[in-house]
């Protein structure tokens, strides 16, 4: 089995800082791909939770593309919500992206360190890159 690093050089937080993780990483035929809020070169996208949720999305379905993966491979995603509120908003976007192939998914509120209302992560597979 190898094991392929996506954006080890070095991703950008907020305020200039260099991320310490994989952007993802791909192994026997799985991709996982880190949480994404919704930023834009290093700085938090302001917003409802309707543009912040499909920004969100876009970083990872952008990150999913460049491994080669479609969002018809995702089976999984976490996703993270700051209110329980939120939670119709981000359903209707998540309909949306997956209206076709709905992945299994988790949804839960918690507290965010970045200063931003969601953050969701991608688990995919793709069985001919095992």
């Amino acid at each position: 089995m190898t094991i392929k690093r996506y954006g080890v050089e070095g991703g950008t937080g907020t305020g200039g800082q260099k991320l310490p993780f994989a952007r993802a990483v791909e192994a026997d035929g799985w991709l996982y791909i880190s949480g994404q809020t919704p930023m834009r070169d290093g700085e938090v996208v302001e917003g409802g939770i309707i543009e912040q949720t499909q920004l969100a999305f876009e970083n990872c379905l952008t990150i999913m593309r460049e491994a080669g993966y479609s969002v018809e491979d995702v089976v999984h995603v976490t996703a993270v919500l700051t209110d329980a509120r939120y939670f119709s908003s981000f359903n209707k976007v998540f309909s949306e992206i997956f209206s076709g192939n709905p992945p299994a998914r988790i949804c839960s509120v918690q507290d965010l360190v970045v200063d931003c209302k969601v953050e969701v992560d991608m688990k995919c597979f793709r069985a001919d890159r095992k």
